[in-house]
C-alpha cells in the first residue's frame, strides 16, 4: 500500500489563498490612546467661526459682540454670557416701545393704543 496524499478539494470561487484563520473577534471598546493629543484629556475651547451681520443699531451690535466672549469659554461658561446678551437685547426691545416726543401732562390718558 503506497501513501497517497490527495490534493484539497478546489475552491468553488477559483480562489488558491488559503483560507484566513478563524480566532477570538477584536477587542470591543474606546480606542487606546495613540499620541499626547489623545491623552491630554478635553480639548480646549475654541471659536465656531460664525459670522454676524451688523444689524445697523450700534447698542444692538455691541451686545451681540458679546457672544464672541464665549467662545472662549467651556461650555459650563457660556449661560453667563447669553444671559447678559438676552438682557441687552430685551432692553433694546423695551426703549423701542418708549415713545419719543414731549411726556404727557399729568393725569392725561396718554396717547391712544
Amino acid at each position: 500500500m503506497s501513501d497517497v496524499t490527495a490534493d484539497p478539494a478546489p475552491d468553488p470561487a477559483g480562489s488558491t489563498d488559503p483560507p484566513e484563520p478563524v480566532g477570538p473577534p477584536e477587542p470591543v471598546g474606546p480606542p487606546e490612546p495613540t499620541g499626547p493629543a489623545d491623552s491630554a484629556g478635553p480639548a480646549e475651547p475654541r471659536p465656531l467661526g460664525v459670522a454676524r451681520t451688523p444689524t445697523g443699531d450700534a447698542g444692538v451690535d455691541r451686545t451681540l459682540d458679546r457672544l464672541a466672549d464665549a467662545d472662549h469659554l467651556p461650555a459650563d461658561g457660556h449661560i453667563e454670557v447669553y444671559e447678559d446678551v438676552h438682557g441687552g437685547l430685551r432692553d433694546a426691545l423695551t426703549a423701542l416701545d418708549a415713545r419719543p416726543g414731549p411726556p404727557s401732562p399729568p393725569g392725561s390718558p396718554g396717547p391712544p393704543r
